[in-house]
């Protein structure tokens, strides 16, 4: 945006032409690589929500069509974080910790081990659920785990194999745990 536009007034305008300049370039490189165009539409106001703010906050933050497919592109690889962090939390929640398996074949069946896994989570005693979603649905590493819950770590580790038996017995027979 030009000095003479921030300087006469014209902000507002100055930043209608950067998102009609930017919007194409944005959008682009946005739903070119989104799996759908929800996601690649949520992102793309995202990046621009975040240029007003620059803005705002700083009328002379350098925005340009550069600047903004920067911004894309850490918008989306969070994205792509969030989705990463998203399946592991599920496989965590629902995978069998006896096992090593994740899940099931049938969606459904995947479905019902996610619900029997997160009302296995809430019976189960404060300091094993946060140890467990710490680690396992957060994916801290057990140093960070045991900074969490104000812990050693050695006192960590030795929570979470507990926490992890329990899991097994409260999972696998629901009906023979007293919570």
């Amino acid at each position: 945006m030009s000095e003479q536009a921030r300087v006469g007034g014209g902000l507002k305008e100055a930043f209608l032409a950067f998102y009609d300049t930017a919007l194409p370039h944005v959008w682009g490189y946005l739903s070119a690589r989104c799996p759908t165009q929800a996601i690649a539409e949520e992102l793309t106001s995202e990046v621009f929500l975040a240029a007003a703010d620059a803005v705002r906050k700083n009328a002379s933050a350098p925005v340009s069509v550069p600047w903004a497919i920067g911004v894309a592109r850490h918008k989306l690889v969070d994205h792509w974080r969030g989705e990463a962090r998203e399946q592991r939390r599920v496989q965590a929640v629902a995978g069998d910790f006896a096992s090593g398996t994740v899940g099931a074949e049938d969606p459904w069946d995947a479905r019902l081990d996610e619900m029997q896994a997160r009302d296995v989570l809430q019976r189960m005693a404060p300091q094993q659920r946060a140890a467990l979603c710490l680690r396992y649905m957060d994916g801290l590493p057990v140093a960070e785990v045991a900074v969490e819950l104000g812990r050693t770590v050695h006192a960590t580790e030795a929570l979470l194999m507990r926490a992890k038996a329990a899991f097994r017995r409260q999972y696998d027979y629901p009906e023979n745990s007293d919570g």
